[in-house]
């Protein structure tokens, strides 16, 4: 299972479509085929593997699987029938899928006699897809809010003036985190006050391959000479506050990780609305103060409102803090 997973991170981590891996195991436990998912449109793990061996092969075979296989028609079949067909005696996965039309493939296998195993090393591959798996289950896009701000908590100088706080290396972390994500998002007023350009860019100013789809949350237009309408890839002005529309709309376009990088006003929204999986802090070691903080009104009146994280690492980026954490699970009085 460990071998599968290794092998599901060759894939991309973009798209609607999860990180899939596939080992295929004879009797005596030696490998008869490996595979992985690619992407939307190609061939899924167990597909890809099979493809490696002759028909007659995989009769008696064990498929060790990351996910559950799959058990609907999308721009490729059922990874359950081509188990069937193939005539594998064994099918082992980790983590059971959770979408409604995709699931159920454990349940046909087993109709065909297959005998199947299910939460073998669950918890690693829920680590391995976590932002996939909590896209699929919520219904959401995988939220990463970034911002980046002084030690004091301050994102610009009382003037709104905030280029450059952070150094090089992390505004270049930022760039490799936008290209890692399917969306990047902003609220109005950072498109009026700052003209981003919103684009991944490699050191030397080039454009990444991966670029994320540009969108702009609230009512008011993106002027037509902002840098946003030179964007490679088509801007999507939403018309909305309503983050919640937003998040539905964005997930039905097929972005399952969402980079927010507005500021302190859609920050806080998305933080007090309880939308937020993964948090990215960079920290410069300056002093600003002022009134200019990184986070507004979170609607927390007392201490024991307050967000709780859980921090996952710290790395320095040249003379910055990376602060790395994710959301803990609200508690209920």
């Amino acid at each position: 299972m460990r071998r599968a997973l290794a092998l599901a991170l060759g894939g991309t981590s973009l798209g609607p479509n999860p990180q899939v891996g596939c080992v295929l195991l004879r009797a005596d436990g030696t490998i008869a085929a490996e595979g992985w998912h690619r992407g939307a449109g190609t061939a899924h793990a167990e597909v890809d593997a099979l493809s490696h061996l002759s028909p007659d092969e995989p009769q008696g075979l064990t498929a060790v699987v990351t996910l559950e296989p799959c058990d609907h028609t999308g721009r490729t079949g059922p990874c359950s029938e081509a188990l069937i067909r193939a005539g594998v005696a064994r099918v082992v996965y980790a983590v059971d899928d959770p979408g409604d039309a995709s699931s159920g493939g454990a349940t046909r296998l087993l109709g065909a006699g297959i005998d199947v195993v299910s939460g073998v090393l669950a918890d690693e591959a829920e680590e391995t897809i976590r932002p996939w798996l909590v896209a699929a289950r919520s219904g959401r896009p995988f939220v990463t809010l970034k911002w980046a701000s002084s030690l004091d908590g301050r994102s610009a100088a009382a003037d709104a003036t905030s280029r450059w706080i952070t150094g090089t290396a992390a505004r270049q972390h930022v760039h490799e985190q936008r290209a890692a994500h399917d969306a990047i998002l902003v609220g109005t007023g950072t498109v009026l006050a700052d003209d981003p350009s919103l684009t991944a860019r490699g050191d030397a100013g080039e454009l990444l391959p991966d670029q994320p789809l540009p969108v702009v949350v609230g009512r008011r237009a993106v002027p037509a000479d902002a840098a946003l309408r030179r964007h490679p890839r088509e801007l999507v002005e939403t018309g909305t506050r309503d983050l919640h529309a937003v998040l539905a709309d964005l997930f039905a376009r097929g972005v399952r990780r969402l980079f927010v990088e507005g500021g302190p006003t859609v920050a806080s929204e998305f933080v007090r609305l309880g939308l937020v999986d993964d948090y990215l802090v960079y920290l410069a070691p300056t002093l600003i103060g002022g009134p200019r903080v990184a986070l507004g009104d979170l609607g927390v009146d007392t201490i024991g409102d307050q967000r709780r994280l859980t921090v996952t690492r710290v790395t320095p980026l040249g003379d910055d803090l990376l602060i790395a954490a994710r959301a803990q699970p609200r508690r209920t009085p």
